[in-house]
């Protein structure tokens, strides 16, 4: 029998041991520009370490994947934290492991909104870009600089997503 996974919605409360969820919350909203801009303010902080490391921003265009998907890796960034933010005004899914013994556990599996982006604290397991439906462009706040900022885990039997019903 595969090892299905199960989808959640994407919450602060649930994703906050593995990052940030990046929204506009009325809570951080300042209002600027006399008046005329809403500012979400502070929503979650880049992080990078190591000499001669900057944050940078990218476009990532994923493709969509294809169901029943079979998820059969993880990986982490031990040098620098890791934004998506959708910028085509599609949900998204993410999965994400908690740390066991230096390698992943069980994936965690969350449907983000269109309006939703997150930020995978530095070290956090997590699985490469998952585009639903259609192609789709994410902003992506990386590092940048000298070292080896990525390692990936292979599971031996891969868990599997059913089609997803959002």
């Amino acid at each position: 029998m595969p090892n299905i996974l199960s989808i959640q919605p994407l919450t602060d409360e649930a994703f906050a041991p593995f990052g940030d969820v990046i929204e506009a919350r009325p809570s951080a909203m300042r209002l600027i520009n006399g008046g005329t801009t809403e500012r979400y303010h502070a929503l979650s902080a880049p992080e990078v370490i190591g000499e001669g490391a900057r944050v940078i921003l990218n476009i990532f265009r994923g493709q969509p994947r294809a169901f029943p998907y079979a998820l059969g890796m993880m990986e982490r960034h031990p040098l620098g934290s890791q934004s998506f933010t959708p910028l085509s005004g599609r949900p998204f899914l993410l999965a994400v492991s908690p740390d066991e013994g230096g390698v992943p556990g069980r994936p965690l599996l969350f449907h983000a909104q269109a309006h939703q982006g997150v930020n995978y604290h530095r070290n956090v397991w997590h699985h490469p870009l998952m585009a639903i439906g259609e192609s789709s462009d994410f902003l992506v706040a990386d590092r940048d600089g000298p070292g080896n900022n990525l390692e990936e885990y292979f599971f031996v039997h891969p868990f599997v997503i059913l089609e997803p019903r959002l």
